[in-house]
């Protein structure tokens, strides 16, 4: 399908198919590592389905904070699952090949749902401020519609922002090498394995992909300034209901900024390909498991909801 939008782009592909290097080439590593990721991959699915059925089942959770929260758990769910099955199935073969199509659409997929994320904790991010700093008028500023279009605009954003992206990588020719120093198909390995002139595209990724996480990243900032300056007038109670709901919301953004920040301030003489893989692991199989944990632990409309669950469920019983 990505092929087809791009289907002008002239490409003199000759490479068919990639090898993934994974993780690590250390034979003692593989299977604990397919043990520790397989844990974390079962943990994602059980924990972000678990949290859409809950808000499903819940009518009090039935709000625009949870309507995002079940959004960014779809997300969460698609974006591990691109990478974890190949990369656990990789563990256990020899033959850890991917098709040139498959890579591209592995890419693709990649871009969409972490450029998705980033919109979806920035709304996240202006629903808390309408909440908190004019709760008088959230029913009005927030209606069901302009939800549906705030989601929908996040994931259009992702659609876009992959589609440049994608499309660019289908200029490019692969007439060399064909190994991949990574467990999945990401930019940087791929643009060092072309044998055309990726400037072009190099600029591009650092263009859009820099504007797009730092206008996320302000309204994430702007929004809690302004939570914070009138949660400062409120009363100690008033102060304390008010920002109940926050702490959880900063964690998940604190967890998916901090990995590419700290990867990215330090000197390049610093810089290895295995911090990179590291900070790769992070995002597309940690955050996604730890995302319904932050939201379920620290936030007590959840904890709640999942108490009336459990109640209704031993009644019936």
């Amino acid at each position: 399908a990505v092929t087809d939008v791009c289907m002008a782009v002239d490409n003199h592909t000759t490479v068919t198919h990639f090898i993934l290097l994974g993780l690590t080439t250390r034979l003692e590593l593989q299977f604990p590592l397919f043990v520790m990721l397989l844990l974390i991959y079962v943990m994602t699915l059980a924990g972000n389905l678990g949290m859409i059925g809950l808000i499903r089942i819940d009518l009090q959770l039935h709000t625009p904070m949870y309507f995002f929260l079940i959004n960014l758990s779809i997300v969460d769910l698609c974006y591990s699952s691109v990478f974890a099955p190949r990369m656990l199935v990789n563990f256990l073969v020899k033959n850890k090949t991917i098709s040139y199509s498959a890579c591209i659409a592995q890419h693709f997929s990649f871009v969409v749902f972490v450029t998705t994320e980033g919109f979806l904790l920035a709304v996240m991010a202006y629903d808390r401020y309408v909440a908190i700093c004019n709760p008088l008028l959230y029913t009005t500023l927030m209606p069901k519609k302009v939800c549906v279009w705030l989601v929908a605009g996040s994931y259009l954003g992702g659609l876009f922002n992959s589609l440049i992206h994608t499309c660019g990588l289908l200029k490019l020719s692969f007439c060399g090498p064909n190994i991949i120093n990574h467990y999945f198909c990401d930019t940087n390995p791929l643009l060092k394995l072309t044998c055309s002139d990726d400037r072009i595209n190099e600029i591009m990724l650092v263009t859009l992909s820099g504007i797009i996480a730092m206008s996320t990243f302000l309204i994430v900032i702007i929004s809690y300034l302004y939570i914070l300056f009138s949660v400062l007038r409120m009363s100690s109670t008033g102060r304390h209901k008010a920002f109940s709901t926050c702490p959880s919301h900063l964690t998940a953004v604190t967890l998916f900024y901090g990995p590419v920040s700290l990867s990215h301030i330090q000197p390049a003489s610093r810089y290895s390909l295995e911090q990179e893989k590291i900070s790769a692991v992070c995002y597309t199989l940690v955050i996604p498991m730890l995302n319904p944990l932050i939201y379920s632990l620290r936030n007590k409309e959840v904890k709640n909801a999942l108490r009336r669950v459990m109640e209704r469920k031993n009644s019936c019983s």
